[in-house]
């Protein structure tokens, strides 16, 4: 459970973004197939969540990784006895089992990735024998209290003006000490001899646990004063060294900040270092380069940060996904950015958070570090399913752009898995540019597949009132006259619309291309996808042609298949191989190493049709083989 009004809240200054929406303004937007390449992360797809719909749902609307280490509630996670202590609710400890939630992902999602956290609190629970007796006290129902520490012998205080308990329970009695090496020994029983046998390949992703920087309240029975910011970089860069000395592979996600203001604010802590000042984040990323550089260790693969945006009005949270990269934006919700250069500085309005990221990771890692950005929880704000249905689309077109690694949202409202169904299942694995003469109002995300003789336009219209008539000219693509189909999302129901793949809320339509361009009208808060094929690419041309360079054999197979990759650079490869059902039976992350093909054990595998999936920064595949017995 994610708890919103907390102790530490900080109050957020109000501003305003007024769109005027009066007129319904024509829009052209331009697309160059020859510009912008980047490759789009499929885990941009993802969510927490626990599966409570059956399987097939999650693999239809294209769910391709989910945080399932509970947020707050991974912090006190023991996994040696499948317990954690839930700090919103009494700090009562309650079972908590992520082997067997692991276990389910690994058996029925091969192609999933999940994230789960390592604890760096250094305490976790320990029995649930001094839990507070909330069913005895008011039969388990909400009060003010449930945030209070109780457990382990607390008294509450009923009195209406009470702001805490008679007398706090002492944590020695639910909670026991938890070093670094009994946090990432849970590698060991996962994936170690003698262990559950999971596909690490499957949990590469981990989090340095769940918003430290506000530990003092979250977890105040264990640390009623927040340590500093030094010393957490230390037990940080401890527990991610021995991460790694135990998983080479593994992918350390930090520091899981709170939101807007731990951005830049660790505590009330100053940091400074030799008269300069340093915000949060860029004191973190300095620290882990200071790290890898001293000991040739990375410790940190992505920046993960929380976000939970502030708008004063539904237009403005249309305008939310601006406050990553774009330096012009004014979020109504700046606050802790006001602090960056170690004062209160009004003028301070301007987020662009993830430009900041990229600019601090350049300063302190150098070019080309490999280094990337993720959010593991946010909310898209409205709950009306139109509103979510296009911020969330906003979202994830901005970040397919921008190689943001991970996206999980933590609220979900209605509209959601029909919007990530169009992008997951309908656009390609590479983004190019898309400019609109209308931009924050009209958008266009498109995607290209492999050799660019397919294309997929996503319009988005943020327009709460008036439709567009928008005219799209494509170059680096040449598209054959004649008509192709659009699917589009808009004015969804309260309920929620998405069943699978065949049975959801899409409208079918057509649109005319000629002379490689077409128009079309988009309603009001509407999400269009145009899917378009080409006679001939022009477009990402630096890119082998798959027909005569991928390759995977023998076909019929026995036991192994060998796969032929032209891509340039040795780096790791996503493998992935779907039945003739289309679900994903067999998933493995290789090390490929230039002109050297790969060999792939398909032993397990029953007789029978399968695609291949390759992918790397270089390359994406798909071909077909058999399998004989």
């Amino acid at each position: 459970m994610k708890r919103f009004t907390r102790r530490y809240w900080i109050a957020i200054l109000t501003g305003c973004c007024v769109i005027s929406t009066a007129l319904s303004q024509p829009v052209t937007i331009t697309v160059d197939a020859t510009q912008g390449k980047q490759a789009v992360s499929p885990y941009i797809y993802g969510r927490n969540q626990t599966f409570d719909q059956p399987d097939q749902f999650y693999k239809d609307a294209g769910l391709q990784m989910v945080r399932m280490n509970g947020g707050n509630n991974a912090t006190k996670y023991n996994w040696r006895k499948k317990i954690t202590s839930h700090p919103d609710w009494y700090n009562n400890v309650y079972a908590e089992d992520w082997d067997g939630a692991s276990q389910h992902i690994d058996s029925n999602y091969p192609g999933m990735r999940a994230m789960f956290a390592f604890q760096l609190l250094g305490r976790v629970a320990s029995n649930t024998n001094n839990n507070f007796d909330d069913w005895d006290f008011n039969h388990s129902q909400y009060w003010k209290g449930v945030t209070w520490n109780l457990a382990g012998g607390g008294i509450p205080d009923t009195s209406a003006s009470a702001t805490k308990p008679l007398k706090e329970g002492d944590m020695t009695l639910y909670t026991e000490d938890w070093p670094a090496d009994s946090s990432v020994g849970i590698l060991d029983h996962w994936f170690g001899a003698g262990g559950l046998g999971l596909n690490k390949d499957q949990f590469i992703y981990w989090n340095m646990d769940n918003e430290p920087d506000v530990w003092n309240g979250t977890h105040d029975d264990v640390m009623p004063v927040l340590i500093s910011a030094s010393d957490f970089m230390d037990r940080f860069i401890t527990l991610a060294k021995k991460a790694r000395a135990l998983y080479p592979g593994i992918k350390i996600c930090g520091p899981v900040t709170t939101s807007e203001w731990q951005w830049y604010k660790w505590g009330s802590e100053s940091i400074t270092i030799g008269g300069k000042y340093y915000s949060w984040l860029e004191y973190f990323i300095k620290r882990c380069a200071d790290e890898e550089k001293a000991s040739g260790t990375r410790v940190v693969d992505v920046v993960d940060l929380h976000n939970y945006p502030y708008y004063p009005w539904d237009n403005a949270a249309l305008q939310l996904h601006r406050m990553y990269f774009d330096e012009t934006y004014d979020y109504p919700g700046a606050n802790g950015v006001k602090t960056i250069n170690g004062g209160w500085d009004t003028s301070q309005t301007k987020e662009y958070i993830f430009k900041r990221i990229n600019d601090w990771l350049n300063q302190y890692f150098g070019q080309n570090h490999g280094i990337t950005l993720g959010i593991s929880e946010w909310s898209p704000g409205p709950s009306d399913p139109n509103l979510a249905s296009v911020i969330y689309a906003s979202h994830l077109g901005l970040f397919a752009n921008t190689g943001v690694e991970y996206f999980t949202p933590w609220t979900w409202y209605n509209g959601m898995w029909e919007t990530m169904h169009l992008f997951s299942r309908y656009g390609k694995n590479y983004s190019v540019s898309s400019t609109s003469s209308l931009e924050n109002i009209v958008s266009a995300y498109t995607t290209v597949d492999q050799v660019a003789d397919s294309m997929t336009v996503i319009i988005v219209n943020r327009d709460t009132s008036a439709s567009h008539n928008v005219t799209v000219n494509i170059s680096g693509l040449s598209v054959n006259n004649g008509s192709y189909p659009t699917l589009q999302l808009s004015s969804l129901p309260s309920t929620e619309t998405f069943k699978s793949h065949t049975d959801n809320a899409l409208k079918s339509n057509t649109v005319n291309v000629t002379s490689n361009s077409f128009s079309i009208t988009v309603p009001s808060l509407s999400t269009t996808a145009v899917l378009l094929k080409g006679g001939s690419a022009s477009a990402v041309n630096d890119l082998n042609d798959p027909a005569t360079m991928f390759r995977v054999y023998p076909s019929p197979a026995k036991n192994f298949v060998n796969v032929d990759i032209p891509s340039s650079s040795s780096e790791p490869t996503r493998i992935l191989i779907f039945d003739a059902s289309g679900n994903a039976v067999k998933s493995s992350i290789e090390a490929y190493e230039t002109n050297m093909p790969l060999k792939l054990d398909v032993s397990s595998l029953t007789q029978g049709y399968y695609l291949l999936q390759v992918q790397n920064k270089d390359f994406t595949g798909t071909k077909s083989f058999t399998i004989i017995r």
